[in-house]
């Protein structure tokens, strides 16, 4: 089939991989334009975006997806089908009804469960065991069109957004070419969603600021889902601290409170205790509890985020 593939982040790139290796034709990939990072803030392309040039197909990066001169192109290339993976941008009608056989989307929830930007990170910070991988026909709503096939995924205790994501991206991937294979045979019936919808809205740094007077549970819950962007952080006499790996103990403690700096730092939360594994200050590498406890005169009784 004549495909033009929509992606941006590293989550897309197995499922581009997989068209490929199953000799369908990626006429074009479409991705988000170069983005300025880090503290030079250099330009950087999107990982689809190099994952392309480097296997020779022609790559365009619209500012405007209404841009007609841009239209007129896609419409010229007579696809057979769309594949969006993690585009980043909702896509307009017009685009839509381009392809013969309409546009597929891989979306990392079991719809109708976590709509929207963030559903890996979502699933996790709300405790779900399970999760899993939809391809979905889409429509013009926010990931509202009829489902294709799921496939579902578990979560394990210590996956972090990013362990999950690898593993979703993965699954789609394998699920979408069984889409474009049941597509091709006649055997896909498109389904409409049921049940009731939830939603995953994008994550900004703010939302990683930890609130101590949560559960312990809750809390690990949000650390795991927030790694490795935006974070989640406290403060410690003013100064910022991403907090990136810890686990729940039994006992109560004031919420914020540090209980114990010695060999290990645990903290006192709304129900439960804290032990914070790994942590990173501001401005230095990631370290353990312990080399963090080396470095600065802390003890029993001083609190994250003040009293």
């Amino acid at each position: 089939m004549r495909i033009i593939f929509f992606g941006t982040p590293t989550f897309a790139i197995p499922a581009l991989n997989a068209l490929l290796h199953a000799g369908e034709e990626v006429i074009v990939v479409v991705t988000q334009p170069d983005k300025r990072k880090g503290r030079d803030r250099l330009l950087s392309p999107p990982p689809v975006r190099e994952a392309a040039v480097e296997k020779g197909i022609q790559v365009f990066q619209p500012a405007n997806m209404k841009d007609l001169s841009f239209l007129d192109v896609l419409q010229g290339l007579k696809p057979d089908l769309i594949v969006v993976v993690a585009y980043g941008r909702i896509l307009p009608l017009r685009i839509l009804n381009i392809p013969a056989h309409g546009c597929i989307n891989i979306h990392a929830s079991l719809l109708p469960k976590y709509r929207g930007a963030a559903p890996i990170q979502w699933a996790i910070i709300k405790g779900e065991k399970k999760t899993g991988t939809t391809t979905m026909l889409m429509d013009e709503g926010l990931d509202t069109g009829d489902i294709l096939l799921q496939e579902e995924v578990d979560i394990s205790p210590d996956d972090t957004a990013d362990t999950l994501g690898q593993r979703l991206s993965e699954t789609g991937a394998s699920l979408l070419i069984k889409t474009i294979e049941q597509l091709k045979d006649g055997s896909l019936h498109p389904v409409p969603q049921t049940g009731t919808p939830s939603y995953a809205p994008p994550l900004r740094k703010e939302n990683g600021r930890i609130n101590y007077s949560s559960a312990a549970e809750d809390i690990r819950n949000m650390v795991r889902g927030m790694y490795p962007w935006p974070c989640a952080y406290c403060y410690l006499n003013g100064e910022r601290i991403k907090i990136t790996r810890v686990s729940v103990l039994e006992g109560s403690g004031l919420a914020g409170r540090i209980e114990k700096a010695g060999d290990e730092l645990i903290v006192g939360t709304g129900a439960g205790l804290l032990s914070i594994i790994e942590l990173q200050p501001e401005g230095k590498r990631a370290m353990t509890a312990r080399d963090f406890l080396g470095g600065r005169r802390l003890s029993a009784g001083a609190f994250f985020d003040g009293p």
